[in-house]
């Protein structure tokens, strides 16, 4: 099973760094890292060729110009343009601990997809977090955590777990799994069916749409939120408008209603067939 690990990342390459940094150190590193870029500006290119060069990750860029929030359209450009089985998405504000890709390959299965989640970082923990806070692993303590200032709280848990634990936790946790942007898995072949993100779709919501016709066509989710750590870094959303929200939650109560497994706005744009 050939893996990719899609990164999604707009005009952060501090963040974006982090993570780079965190797949570098992966325990298993046999996996393809494709950044689906939003169009960010040359400061991302100049990081992404620096990772490169340091030729420990088999890095793919795939980019399209600014132009407005296009996340879905990326997203989509990037699950089709490589040639793995199995696909990770996640997103360039997510640090994975160093065996979040051999879990999710250990734990990929016909007809399934893997959900994850990530445990919120404050603003100023996410600017503490230093390469070899997150090559060592002490990134990922409670300890280190609690003394860069991180808030205590009963979800620090799910640092603080020993694997057993944390698999006891994820079969006991009452949250759906649900495909969700942060950290999900599954076969490219069952994306490619279900065209992948819609592209009507902005921020809010769109990676849950997915989810939810792949669901349609009979898939389960796997919860694994407890075991695949990763640290969300903090940042603003300024491109976030109700509009955005609105039109999403219209598209997804539409996918619910109507059972479907495929959208006409995705990856093969079928939308003139669709409409007529």
């Amino acid at each position: 099973m050939r893996m990719g690990v899609i990164i999604s990342t707009y005009n952060s390459p501090q963040w974006l760094q982090k993570v780079l940094w965190g797949y570098e150190c992966q325990t298993d590193g046999d996996f393809d890292t494709i950044i689906a870029d939003d169009g960010s500006g040359s400061e991302t290119r100049r990081l992404v060729d620096d990772f490169r060069q340091r030729g420990r990750l088999n890095l793919h860029h795939v980019w399209h110009t600014d132009d407005g929030f296009r996340k879905t359209e990326i997203l989509n450009r990037a699950i089709e343009q490589n040639d793995c089985d199995y696909l990770m998405l996640t997103d360039g504000d997510c640090v994975p601990r160093r065996d979040v890709v051999a879990l999710h390959k250990s734990m990929a299965r016909p007809g399934h997809y893997l959900s994850a989640g990530y445990f919120k970082l404050t603003r100023p923990v996410s600017h503490a977090i230093g390469q070899a806070d997150i090559e060592s692993g002490r990134a990922f303590t409670h300890r280190f955590l609690r003394d860069a200032g991180q808030p205590l709280r009963w979800k620090n848990a799910r640092i603080a777990a020993p694997a057993a634990i944390g698999r006891l936790m994820n079969r006991m946790t009452p949250t759906v799994a649900s495909w969700n942007g942060a950290q999900s898995s599954t076969w490219k072949s069952d994306l490619i069916a279900a065209n992948g993100f819609d592209t009507r779709m902005q921020y809010g919501g769109e990676d849950r749409e997915l989810g939810e016709r792949l669901v349609n066509a009979g898939m389960k989710g796997i919860q694994i939120r407890y075991t695949a750590i990763c640290l969300h870094l903090d940042h603003d959303r300024g491109y976030v408008t109700k509009e955005m929200w609105a039109n999403n939650d219209r598209i997804r109560q539409q996918t619910k209603v109507s059972g479907r497994t495929r959208t006409p706005w995705g990856i093969v744009d079928d939308s003139a067939a669709a409409a007529a």
